[in-house]
C-alpha cells in the first residue's frame, strides 16, 4: 500500500474518531447542564415552599394560641358569672341549630320553614363574623407582635429542617441517599442567626457561594424583620454528573479505540519503513557477498585451469586471495550474527576487568594503516587516570572497531581523514570519545543511526559498504554494559561519539 493511501485512510479515521468523541463530550455537557437546571428549579421550588410553610406554621401557632387563650377566658367568665355570656356570644349572639325542635323544622308550615331558614342564615352569618374577627385579631397580633420578635424566637429550626427535607424529597431530590445538604439562617443584612451542627468546617467561601441556594423568609414583613435561609450542597457536582456516568464507559472505549488506531498507524508506518530498510539490506548484502564469492570462484577456476602456469608464486597468490575473501565473508556473516542477540532477552557476556587506555592504544595502532591510506592519521589523548572497566573484552573491542570503521568508511573525498581518540574521567565514570573529520551526519539522521538496519545511504547506492547493523550493535553493547553513548555531528565537518562507562576498580 502506498504511503499516500495510508495517510488518507489514517486522516479520515482519525477525524471520524475525533468527531465521535466531540459529539459524546458535547452530549455529556448538555445533559449535565440540563440536570443542573432541573436541580436549580427543584431546590428553589422546595425552598419557596418551605419558607411558605414556615409562615403558615407561624400563623397556625398564633391562631391556636389565640383560641386556647379565648377558651380559658370563657371558662373563667362562666365561672365568675354563673353561666354568663362567652366571648363568642358577646361578638355574635350565636343561635345553635341543635336547640331548634325538629318538629319545627319538619313541620309543613311556610312560616316555620321561613323562620328556620332565617335562623340558619343568621347562625352562619354570626359564625362568619366570629371567624373573621378571630382571624383579624390573629393577623393584627402577628403584624404588631410576632414580626417584632427576633428570628430565633419566630423560627423552629428543627421543624424548618424537616420541612426542607420533605420538600426536597417531594421535588425529586433524594437527600440522605444521593446528596446531603447543610443550611443556615441569617438576617437580611447578613448576620448569622443559626447554622446546622454538621456544617462542614473546611468549606471555602468560593465553594459555598457556588453550591448554595438562598430564599427570603417572611418576605411580606418589613425588610429589617426578614430572614434568609441558605442551603449548601457540598456534593452537588457529583450529584449532577451522576446522571451522565453511563456515558463515561463509551467515552473511554472511544479513547481506547482512538489510541489503538494511532498505535496501529504508527506500527504500519514503522513496518513499512522496516520493509524498505529490509529491501535496502538485502540489496546491500547481495552486493557485499557478490565480490568475495566472485573472487573465490575466479581463484578456484584459475587453480583448476591446466592452461595457466601453476607456479608456486601463482598458487600462493591465489590461495591468498581465497583466504582474504574467506575472511571477508566470515566478517560479513559475523556482522549479521551480531544482531541475533536482539532476539534474546538477555545476552551472555563474559565480563572481566580491562584497562581502557591499553585497549584504545592497541586499536589505534591496528587502524593506523587504514587511516593513513585515507590520507590522515590517528591521534590518541590518554587522559583517564582511573581507566579500569568491567566489560566483555571481545564485544567492547568490536564496539570501538565499529566506530573506527565508520570513521574510515565515511571519510571525505576532498580532505584527509584524521581520527582523535581520547579518554578521561568524570567523577566515577570513564569516558571515551572518537572524533573524526569525515562527512558528518545530518541532524535528521542523528536520531535514527542507532536503529537496526538504518543506513544514511539507502536504496541501490553502494558507495559505502554495510548493512546498517554496526551502530545498532554498538548501542546495544553499551546499554548492556550499563553505559551511555552520545553523538555530536556537524554535516560536512565530522562526527564525535562519546561513550561513558562506570569505573570499576580491580579487587
Amino acid at each position: 500500500m502506498k504511503k499516500k493511501t495510508i495517510w488518507t485512510v489514517a486522516v479520515i479515521m482519525g477525524l471520524s474518531f475525533l468527531a465521535l468523541l466531540f459529539l459524546q463530550l458535547n452530549y455529556i455537557e448538555e445533559m449535565a447542564e440540563m440536570k443542573k437546571e432541573q436541580f436549580d428549579e427543584s431546590v428553589n421550588r422546595a425552598l419557596y415552599q418551605a419558607s411558605r410553610n414556615l409562615e403558615l406554621n407561624e400563623t397556625l401557632r398564633y391562631l391556636e394560641d389565640y383560641v386556647s387563650k379565648d377558651s380559658t377566658e370563657n371558662k373563667k367568665s362562666k365561672a365568675n358569672n354563673n353561666g354568663g355570656v362567652t366571648t363568642f356570644e358577646q361578638k355574635t349572639a350565636l343561635v345553635k341549630p341543635s336547640q331548634i325542635p325538629k318538629a319545627m323544622i319538619l313541620r309543613n308550615d311556610s312560616n316555620a320553614v321561613a323562620s328556620t331558614k332565617k335562623s340558619i342564615q343568621q347562625m352562619v352569618r354570626n359564625r362568619y363574623v366570629y371567624q373573621k374577627a378571630m382571624v383579624n385579631e390573629v393577623v393584627y397580633n402577628i403584624l404588631y407582635s410576632a414580626s417584632e420578635k427576633p428570628l430565633k424566637e419566630r423560627i423552629n429550626f428543627k421543624l424548618l429542617d424537616q420541612d426542607l427535607r420533605a420538600e426536597l424529597l417531594n421535588n425529586g431530590i433524594n437527600v440522605g441517599t444521593s446528596i446531603n445538604y447543610h443550611f443556615m439562617v441569617t438576617t437580611q443584612d447578613g448576620r448569622e442567626v443559626y447554622r446546622c451542627s454538621d456544617w462542614p468546617a473546611d468549606a471555602t467561601e468560593e465553594d459555598i457561594e457556588e453550591k448554595s441556594y438562598s430564599q427570603v423568609l417572611f418576605r411580606n414583613d418589613q425588610q429589617p424583620n426578614m430572614g434568609v435561609i441558605k442551603v449548601y450542597f457540598p456534593d452537588m457536582n457529583s450529584y449532577i454528573f451522576s446522571s451522565v456516568r453511563f456515558m463515561i464507559p463509551s467515552v473511554i472505549f472511544t479513547l481506547v479505540l482512538l489510541v489503538t488506531f494511532i498505535f496501529t498507524i504508527v506500527v504500519i508506518f514503522r513496518q513499512k519503513r522496516y520493509s524498505e530498510i529490509k529491501n535496502d539490506f538485502i540489496n546491500n548484502m547481495t552486493h557485499e557477498l557478490k565480490t568475495p564469492i566472485a573472487s573465490i570462484s575466479l581463484a578456484a577456476q584459475m587453480m583448476n585451469d591446466k592452461s595457466i602456469q601453476t607456479t608456486p608464486s601463482m598458487l600462493q597468490h591465489l590461495s591468498g586471495v581465497v583466504l582474504d575473501e574467506s575472511k571477508r565473508l566470515r566478517f560479513l556473516v559475523e556482522k549479521v550474527l551480531q544482531m541475533s542477540m536482539y532476539d534474546k532477552k538477555k545476552a551472555v557476556l563474559k565480563k572481566k576487568h580491562v584497562d581502557l587506555n591499553e585497549m584504545v592504544e592497541n586499536i589505534a595502532n591496528s587502524f593506523t594503516l587504514r587511516v593513513e591510506h585515507a590520507g590522515g592519521k590517528v591521534y590518541t589523548d590518554i587522559g583517564a587516570v582511573d581507566s579500569t572497566i568491567y566489560v566483555d573484552e571481545m564485544h567492547f573491542q568490536n564496539v570501538i572497531f565499529n566506530l573506527m570503521d565508520n570513521a574510515v568508511k565515511y571519510a571525505r573525498t576532498d580532505a584527509p581523514l584524521n581520527v582523535y581518540m581520547k579518554t578521561w574521567n568524570e567523577g566515577d565514570k570513564v569516558c571515551l570519545s572518537i572524533r573524526d573529520t569525515g562527512q558528518g551526519i545530518k541532524k535528521e539522521d542523528q536520531k535514527k543511526i542507532f536503529e537496526k538496519f538504518y543506513r544514511v545511504h539507502t536504496g541501490n547506492r553502494h558507495d559505502v559498504k554495510g548493512f546498517g547493523l554496526g551502530l545498532a550493535y554498538v548501542k546495544k553493547m553499551v546499554d548492556l554494559h550499563n553505559g551511555e553513548i552520545h553523538v555530536d555531528s556537524t554535516y560536512g565537518k565530522g562526527t564525535t561519539f562519546t561513550i561513558t562507562l562506570p569505573f570499576t576498580p580491580e579487587e
